[in-house]
């Protein structure tokens, strides 16, 4: 049964009636370009057919009512007094609806029942996929206009002063503006977006390590400080403003430290709009080069790769049909993405599979992507509106 069936079913049992919309938003693979975000550079993600679902019907007395499947609870909350609690699958609902309302929009209540299959803590997007659902809900029942980048930043909003995480735009803009068959560069600075297909007969497959980062926020921070050093050390407003040319006449005016952080980002801004160049021509080699490059830089410069990640990649490139992997997402454990020739896709992820178990006695999930639109209504026969 498919997670849009169990929430439509699970909502006529609770209801009595269908639902009257079905809503989805994804969760993401970042392809290339990691914290590169708070650099004001550039990212390179693709939404995945992995996501969060929501069934529902519009309420009048102003109080969204929701269960979620995959917790096992029930959370209600009326929409003109809401409250801050404890942290939660139900403080994002919550968020969302505050940060819509702090930008002038009148919301409507309603009630729904939803899950997903975007694995938590995975680096995969869940809550920004869980975010953009609800957005998506609350937009489709007040009649507000969709506009993925305002929602987008609404919903990024909600997550760094309502539930208190300082993540990117990366995630919400993804989930909000994905495209099927296509990654989206985003330039987080001016949030300008283009779409950019997948090389031909290739497929993006997620590599989960079943290892999860544990509290890396002083790391974060750290890394955050590092940057933001070099780029007053170089007297640019962000190291997105710094060319590799640049960064190489004057690196050895930085700490060995710092220097290494910089080179990072300074590279995989680089690497990011090549790998953009390369898909346009669908040169899957070049792609994969870069996606390489990327792991190495992350691993020996920013020094945000584990032993589990490390071994997931060299597993996936002793295949020949993986033309590149690397770590993806903040580090420090969750997964691996990897760029496989179509036509031997499950062959690899077998046998990556095995190739891990055998190096790290660790059972691994693989997840063979394909890129999505972004969040969406979704009519009973399936059109989306």
């Amino acid at each position: 049964m498919s997670i849009r069936e169990r929430v439509v079913q699970a909502f006529e049992r609770r209801f009595g009636v269908p639902p009257s919309l079905v809503v989805r938003a994804p969760g993401r693979v970042n392809l290339i370009g990691e914290h590169t975000d708070y650099n004001d550079g550039f990212v390179l993600p693709m939404a995945i057919d992995r996501a969060i679902w929501i069934a529902l019907r519009p309420r009048d007395d102003g109080v969204v009512h929701v269960q979620s499947l995959d917790f096992d609870e029930t959370t209600h909350f009326a929409l003109d007094t809401l409250e801050k609690a404890d942290a939660g699958w139900a403080e994002y609902l919550k968020g969302v609806a505050w940060s819509l309302q702090e930008a002038g929009y009148a919301l409507q209540g309603w009630e729904g029942v939803l899950s997903g299959d975007v694995p938590r803590g995975a680096g995969l997007s869940s809550s920004a996929a869980l975010e953009l659902a609800a957005a998506r809900a609350s937009a489709a029942v007040s009649d507000l206009p969709w506009v993925p980048k305002s929602i987008a930043k609404l919903c990024q909003r909600a997550e760094n002063e309502w539930v208190g995480m300082r993540c990117g735009i990366m995630d919400q803009m993804i989930s909000a503006a994905g495209q099927v068959d296509h990654a989206l560069l985003i330039d987080c600075r001016s949030l300008d977006t283009e779409a950019v297909p997948l090389p031909p007969g290739t497929v993006v497959v997620v590599l989960d390590t079943a290892t999860r980062r544990g509290l890396v926020d002083s790391v974060y921070n750290q890394r955050r400080a590092q940057c933001e050093a070099a780029a007053e050390a170089f007297g640019a407003g962000a190291l997105r403003d710094v060319s590799v040319q640049q960064f190489e006449a004057r690196a050895h005016e930085l700490d060995e430290v710092t220097r290494r952080r910089a080179r990072h980002v300074v590279t995989e801004n680089a690497r990011t709009l090549a790998a953009v160049e390369a898909m346009r021509r669908g040169d899957a080699v070049e792609l994969g080069r870069l996606m390489d490059a990327s792991h190495v830089s992350l691993r020996d410069d920013f020094e945000v790769s584990s032993d589990a990640l490390d071994a997931m990649v060299v597993c996936a490139r002793r295949e020949k049909s993986c033309y590149g992997a690397r770590m993806t997402g903040a580090g420090f454990g969750g997964c691996a993405v990897a760029l496989v020739e179509a036509a031997d896709v499950d062959a690899f992820a077998q046998r990556v599979a095995a190739c891990y178990l055998e190096s790290q006695d660790i059972v691994s999930d693989v997840y063979i992507c394909r890129a999505t639109d972004g969040a969406q209504v979704v009519k009973g026969s399936g059109v989306s509106l």
